[in-house]
């Protein structure tokens, strides 16, 4: 179980992604989580950086999604922005989510990368369907009551990741 929860790749933040790697390595869509990835938790005010990365990802040719468990009209509202489609009220990990979003980006999961904030959610389910695991720290400490308890686990795994010089 804990090998489903590594991430392929740590960052310090989604602006740190090289897009020139990700290309070589065959990576040709990327699948984003939303809230504490690509805006603060229950935000919908995105930096200005962020788009400048999502403009440069699509200029490279990469497809893009966002694939969230947050609301509709909140997901959609940025993916609008971003001019990217969407798949919201995910359930992630499960897989049905991730399948609907390789569907959409029309990738394989050897593929495709999916980027987030969390172990249980975005890097667990992206590892369940053998996609390029890419884990980023929050945005914010705000954050679902719900996922804040989950973080008090995430952060013993995260404790033993690091014993075993996993992660960094």
């Amino acid at each position: 179980m804990l090998k489903k929860l590594c991430p392929k790749f740590q960052a310090n933040s989604i602006l740190e992604l090289d897009l020139d790697k990700l290309s070589s390595m065959g990576i040709k869509a990327v699948i984003f989580d939303l809230d504490n990835t690509l805006v603060e938790w229950h935000q919908d005010q995105l930096n200005p950086e962020v788009i400048e990365l999502i403009e440069r990802f699509k200029q490279k040719g990469f497809k893009l999604c966002i694939l969230s468990n947050a609301l509709e009209y909140r997901v959609e509202a940025v993916a609008k922005l971003l001019d990217i489609p969407y798949v919201s009220q995910a359930i992630k990990p499960r897989k049905s989510p991730f399948i609907k979003a390789l569907e959409i980006l029309g990738t394989a999961p050897e593929n495709t990368a999916v980027v987030g904030d969390q172990l249980f959610t975005d890097i667990l389910g992206g590892n369940r369907m053998q996609l390029y695991t890419i884990w980023t720290p929050p945005l914010s400490d705000t954050e679902f009551f719900s996922t804040r308890a989950v973080r008090k686990l995430e952060r013993l795994v995260v404790k033993r990741f690091r014993k075993k010089g996993i992660l960094k």
